[in-house]
C-alpha cells in the first residue's frame, strides 16, 4: 500500500510579495486574488482536501494577517481539515518558509507536502505518495511538462528519473519544476543552515550532494501560475473548467 496522504502535512508557500501583479492586487497578497468568487489559495485549499490531506499549514509574509484573517473566517470549523498560519517576520525564501513552519508546528509527519500558494497543479498526489513505497527514495518532485519552459526552471534526471540538477530557465518545450514537493520528514535534518534558502538554489543541490535520491514525476496535467497579469487573467476559466 502506498503512504497514507491523511497522515501527511501540507505546507502551502503563500508569502511571496508578488511584484509583477501587486498593481492588480494592491491590497492583497498573491494567493487571496479573487478568482470565480474567492481567493485563489482557497481553490488550492479545497484540492488538498480532495485529494485526502487533513492538514495544512500556509507559511505567510506579505500582508499576512489578510490571509490569517481568510482562514479564521473560512476554516474554523471545517470538518477534518486543519489549516494554520505561520507567518516571516523576515523573507525567509521558499524553503526557509517552509522550514520555519515546520519547526513552529512541532510536527512529525512522515512525510511533508511543499507547493506554492500561487499554482495549481490539477493531478493525483498519490502517485507521488505512490513512490516512497521504495526505501530508497528520499523525495519525490513533480515536473509538469509545458510547450514553453521560458518563465521556469527545467529538471534534468537520469534515466530512471532521479533528479541530477535544475537547468536555468530557457526557451522551448521542457519538463518545469512545478514547486510541489513529497519529502520524508528527515530530510529536514539535511537542510542547510542559512537564511534566506531556496529550494531550487540551496536545499536540493546540497541534498543532492549529501547523496539524497529526488524522484521526479512527470506529467502532462493542467497547470496555472497566477504570477502574471496574463496568466492571471486566465485563472477564472482554469478553475471553471477544472473545478
Amino acid at each position: 500500500m502506498p503512504p497514507d496522504l491523511a497522515h501527511t502535512i501540507a505546507v502551502v508557500l503563500a508569502g511571496g510579495l508578488g511584484t509583477r501583479i501587486k498593481a492588480l492586487l494592491p491590497n492583497l497578497p498573491k494567493p487571496m486574488a479573487p478568482v470565480n468568487h474567492k481567493p485563489f489559495l482557497a481553490w488550492i485549499l479545497d484540492y488538498l482536501q480532495r485529494q485526502g490531506i487533513q492538514r495544512a499549514i500556509l507559511s505567510t509574509g506579505y500582508l499576512a494577517e489578510v490571509i490569517d484573517l481568510f482562514v479564521q473566517n473560512t476554516y474554523h470549523s471545517t470538518p477534518n481539515f486543519s489549516v494554520t498560519c505561520v507567518p516571516e517576520l523576515q523573507p525567509l525564501g521558499t524553503a526557509g518558509g517552509f522550514f520555519q513552519a515546520t519547526q513552529v508546528s512541532k510536527l512529525t509527519p512522515p512525510h511533508w507536502l511543499v507547493l506554492n500558494g500561487d499554482s495549481l497543479v490539477v493531478t493525483d498526489y498519490d502517485i507521488l505518495a505512490s513512490y516512497l513505497q521504495d526505501k530508497s527514495i528520499d523525495g519525490v518532485i513533480l515536473g509538469v511538462s509545458v510547450p514553453d519552459a521560458a518563465r521556469y526552471g527545467s529538471l534534468v534526471c537520469d534515466s530512471k528519473n532521479i533528479l541530477v540538477k535544475f537547468a536555468e530557465k530557457q526557451a522551448g518545450v521542457g519538463v518545469i519544476n512545478a514547486g510541489v514537493y513529497l519529502l520524508r520528514h528527515y530530510l529536514l535534518e539535511k537542510f542547510p543552515k542559512t537564511q534566506p534558502l531556496s529550494f531550487e538554489y540551496d536545499v536540493f543541490p546540497s541534498l543532492l550532494e549529501q547523496g539524497a535520491r529526488l524522484q521526479v514525476h512527470g506529467v502532462t496535467a493542467p497547470f496555472l501560475d497566477i504570477g502574471t497579469p496574463e496568466t492571471l487573467a486566465q485563472a477564472e476559466r482554469f478553475i471553471q473548467t477544472y473545478f
